[in-house]
């Protein structure tokens, strides 16, 4: 009988947001990929350095020794030929990592949604952006930086932005439209009215159910909520939770504050915003990852900018 992952939390990594492959990333754009697939075998008994999603990664695995609860599965451009040091790597760490789709340039989103992925991490735009449009939880990963061995801690540390990422971006667009005073009106006179979801409440839902299958004392999973809204926008998130049937452990209420002092104090493995001015600023000190508009909004979101420079 073929074995089925319909239990588990399903994670797609690409191999270059698992390990650093910086320097065979600029010779693939700078020579090729014949330069680029050449230099993979002639390596290929090398080992990669880990990468911004290595610890995440990890730490997931870790929760199979509470049970059968996590599945991660490599999906990359690469060819079956220039595999095996990405293998040889998995391998090297001690990774339980069995599955994997090497497309060999081609498009990996057929295969997200055969996976039923819960959550994709990648650097590659097109492939997030594919998988974001199918409905899948997926982020851009910053490759900018490395980061070194934490404290030791088993916890698994997850940070959420909130509009455009667990929500959708309704109440964002009133901000960005008509102003902060029309946005907190806003709130308050819908306050328990719960926020519709967004590309990321699916996660948010999962992660929610391991805490409790695996018992909420002592679950080593943390999330937590990093938002720019503040009093009285508060209210409407809580609410909105709390109808989801769903937990954060922490939140933070920033009222337009830089996020990533909170991010390094929460100690995330990963924070994900759907704004490249916070994922910037947040991977100087944490893993952080942005997470696109719909094609459709995002559109939506360029034709309305648009509108606004022709007005304004």
């Amino acid at each position: 009988m073929s074995e089925r992952l319909n239990d588990r939390m399903v994670i797609g990594v690409s191999s270059r947001a698992l390990f650093d492959l910086t320097v065979e990333n600029e010779i693939f754009e700078r020579q090729g990929v014949e330069a680029y697939c050449r230099y993979q075998v002639e390596h290929e008994q090398e080992v990669l350095r880990p990468g911004p999603g290595f610890r995440l990664i990890r730490q997931l695995l870790g929760l199979n020794d509470y049970g059968q609860f996590v599945e991660v599965v490599i999906l990359s451009h690469n060819s079956p030929d220039t595999c095996l040091r990405v293998f040889n790597t998995i391998k090297h760490y001690g990774l339980p990592i069995t599955r994997a789709v090497l497309a060999s340039g081609a498009s990996l989103a057929p295969y997200l949604s055969a996976f039923h992925t819960d959550l994709f991490l990648s650097a590659c735009e097109e492939d997030v952006q594919s998988a974001i449009d199918g409905g899948i939880a997926a982020g851009i990963i910053c490759t900018e930086r490395t980061y070194g061995e934490a404290e030791e801690d088993d916890r698994i540390r997850i940070a959420f932005d909130g509009d455009a990422v667990l929500f959708t971006d309704e109440s964002e667009r009133i901000f960005r439209s008509r102003g902060l005073i029309a946005f907190e009106q806003n709130e308050e006179q819908n306050a328990r009215l719960p926020l519709a979801e967004g590309p990321f409440a699916s996660f948010l839902h999962k992660l929610s159910d391991l805490q409790r299958r695996i018992g909420l004392d002592n679950c080593p999973i943390r999330t937590a909520l990093v938002t720019s809204r503040s009093a009285p926008a508060h209210e409407r998130v809580i609410r909105t939770l709390r109808a989801w049937n769903v937990r954060v452990d922490e939140a933070f209420f920033l009222g337009g504050l830089e996020k990533k002092e909170f991010l390094k104090a929460f100690g995330a493995q990963i924070f994900f915003d759907d704004q490249s001015v916070h994922t910037a600023s947040a991977s100087e000190e944490v893993p952080a990852a942005r997470v696109p508009y719909r094609r459709e909004r995002r559109r939506e979101k360029v034709n309305y900018e648009l509108s606004a420079c022709r007005t304004g």
